[in-house]
This record gives structure tokens, sequence and C-alpha cells, in this order.
């Protein structure tokens, strides 16, 4: 099956670097485990947090990406797989004790309810002390509607807020644009 980003990552790392805000809050963590990267694409983030010593799965729709998380992963001998999956059938969550959903939910009029339905079942079905990071841009009001989740789940605890400035430069065309994010870290406190 051909998809949307399938023919965006025909340009390597087409996003470029991982958030430095990330990689050093990971960093910080001194008990790794078991990470999934939902929505990993190239694998941006995954490959950071795989070379911090994170047992690495990304999940990705795309298999232009996935293939070459990969290749990365193997070249350099990291603890990382890239799955081609349609992220909304996972069900493993309770395998892991860090997820990560890096501009993964937009909150629009036509994927809002399903996003939701969503996240809430990545919480729920998480286990207990999870740590689930997720970073979204602060556009419209989808910061608003993720605050308004997490604020409506007793069993989570805010572990850690971090304003983000997300830059992209397409050297080809000349583009740069920066965009605003919060990188949000939840842990799951209670069942």
């Amino acid at each position: 099956m051909k998809v949307e980003y399938d023919k965006y990552y025909q340009t390597e790392n087409l996003f470029g670097n991982p958030y430095p805000e990330l990689v050093d809050f990971y960093s910080k963590i001194k008990e790794k485990g078991k990470l999934l990267d939902i929505g990993c694409g190239q694998g941006r983030d995954a490959i950071a947090l795989a070379k911090l010593g994170f047992e690495v799965t990304g999940l990705d729709n795309s298999k232009v990406g996935i293939e070459q998380l990969n290749k990365i992963a193997q070249k350099e001998n990291l603890p990382l797989i890239g799955i081609v999956a349609d992220i909304y059938n996972f069900s493993n969550f309770g395998e892991f004790e860090f997820i990560l959903l890096d501009s993964m939910f937009h909150f629009g009029k036509k994927e809002k309810d399903k996003e939701i339905a969503f996240l809430n079942r990545i919480i729920d079905e998480s286990k207990l002390n999870t740590l689930i990071t997720i970073c979204i841009q602060k556009t419209g009001k989808k910061l608003e509607v993720l605050n308004s989740i997490i604020s409506n789940k007793s069993s989570l605890e805010v572990v850690n807020r971090t304003e983000l400035i997300y830059t992209y430069e397409d050297k080809a065309s000349n583009h740069h644009s920066e965009t605003k994010y919060e990188m949000i870290t939840i842990k799951k406190v209670k069942k």
C-alpha cells in the first residue's frame, strides 16, 4: 500500500535532527528500557534514542521510512527495529516503559475523535510507571485539547513540560521555517 509519506521520504533525513531537548531529557534517564516510537518515520528520534541505550521499536505506515531506519540501525548495530504498521491497530503498549509520540496529534476536525480515542487507549493500555512523551505543535487548539485529555486522567502525572522550536530547512528549495512545539512527558501512576 502506498502512503503519502513514502514520496516525501525519498529525501533521506527529511525532518533533520531530533529536538535537542528531547535527547537531553532522555539522556538523563538512568534506567533505560523498551521504548515505542509511534509514527517514527525515518527514525529521526528512534535512532538518537537507540544510541542512548534504549531498546527502540519504531512504528510507521511508511515502508520507505522504515526501510531507511532499519538500514541505519543495522549498519550502526543499534538496538532498534522499525515495523511497517497501521499505528491505530497496534495494541502491545504494555510491553514498553517509554512511549514517544512526536508530531502525531493534530486534533483537526476530521481526525480529532480518532486521535483522542487513540491517545486514551495508549494511556489505558500502558503499564504502571510508563513515561509517555508527546511533542505537539503550539498552533490552533492542539495543545488545549491535549491538556484537556491529560487533566481528565487521574492516572497521570505530568513530569516534564518543555517548549521547543522545530526548525525545518530544505536546502533544495531554500525553504526555512520555525514552528513552536511543546514536549510534555506524562507518567502513568495509577491503573
